[in-house]
């Protein structure tokens, strides 16, 4: 069983959406800040990552 998608309360560097979505799916949260650097390039990855931010709960 893997673990819940969560905003973690450390580890963070702005809402946590990288580091939740990196420690759900166990790759590199580096990669994954990456990878929402590339799309926001294409103009997208900006608009996904507040919709996450929105929609994905904080740790409790």
């Amino acid at each position: 069983m893997s673990a819940a998608l969560v905003r973690p309360r450390s580890g963070k560097v702005l809402a946590g959406v990288c580091a939740g979505l990196a420690d759900r799916f166990g790759i590199s949260r580096g990669l994954v800040r990456i990878g929402f650097v590339l799309f926001g390039l294409f103009g997208v990855g900006e608009i996904v990552y507040i919709a996450l931010w929105i929609v994905i709960p904080k740790a409790p």
